[in-house]
């Protein structure tokens, strides 16, 4: 008998979405629509996934964000359902962390042994550990624990305020906007508002960490631009 697994459905497309939910129900599988990127970023936080069926062309977090953050974070596989074509984005995908490619439009039982392919062999594979610490100069995040040190001292910060640091540390060298921000850690579009709200959570974290490690900077602000760790 097949267990139930849960798997997290990413496609904006609503006729598509219930085409791929309804085949994973009839294999006995658990499946949950995600229709944005942002939406798929909340999912992920939230629980284990056995598997994830990722579109690349999404609203808010786009596909290939997700998928690197799928591949660096949460280490569960993933199969992209794609209309792209064509061998570049068949490889670029694949080298990013893709288990599977699957190009639209598709065949119904072509996907249910797709998905069944790769849950067994990722089943296969020895135990992944979950999510490891993430360091930064002395800062210490522990991803499970949602706990953040600095100089081994624990910081006592809000649910936002650890989103956005453990946002920060999972791609040190990256330029995070304030858009970027907003739609990983609020999950809602960026439409403007969120532009002081990402500002006064990323002030109110700095005099935190300034607090504990004064004279330390870890946070740079190129401006216009954004926000990301200082090296």
């Amino acid at each position: 008998m097949t267990d139930k697994l849960p798997i997290l459905v990413v496609e904006d497309d609503d006729d598509i979405s219930r085409l791929l939910c309804g085949v994973l129900r009839k294999d006995g599988h658990e499946p949950q629509p995600a229709y944005s990127g942002t939406e798929a970023q909340l999912y992920l936080e939230q629980r284990p996934w056995a598997l994830v069926l990722l579109d690349l062309m999404l609203p808010g977090k786009r596909g290939e964000e997700l998928l690197e953050a799928i591949s660096a974070r949460h280490g569960c596989p993933v199969i992209v359902i794609s209309a792209r074509d064509g061998r570049e984005p068949k490889i670029s995908a694949l080298r990013t962390g893709a288990d599977d490619y699957i190009t639209k439009p598709f065949d119904l039982e072509e996907v249910s042994a797709r998905v069944g392919s790769v849950l067994r062999r990722h089943r296969r594979l020895p135990q992944q550990p979950g999510p490891q610490p993430l360091r930064h100069k002395d800062l210490e995040l522990d991803p499970e624990a949602r706990t953040l040190t600095a100089g081994g001292t624990e910081m006592a910060l809000t649910a936002r305020e650890f989103d956005i640091i453990a946002l920060l540390m999972a791609s040190p060298k990256k330029l995070f906007t304030k858009a970027n921000l907003f739609e990983s850690v609020w999950g809602e579009e960026f439409l403007g508002g969120g532009d002081n709200v990402v500002g006064v959570h990323i002030s109110h974290l700095r005099s935190k960490l300034a607090k504990v490690r004064p004279g330390e900077e870890y946070i740079e602000t190129i401006w216009g631009m954004g926000y990301r760790l200082k090296t």
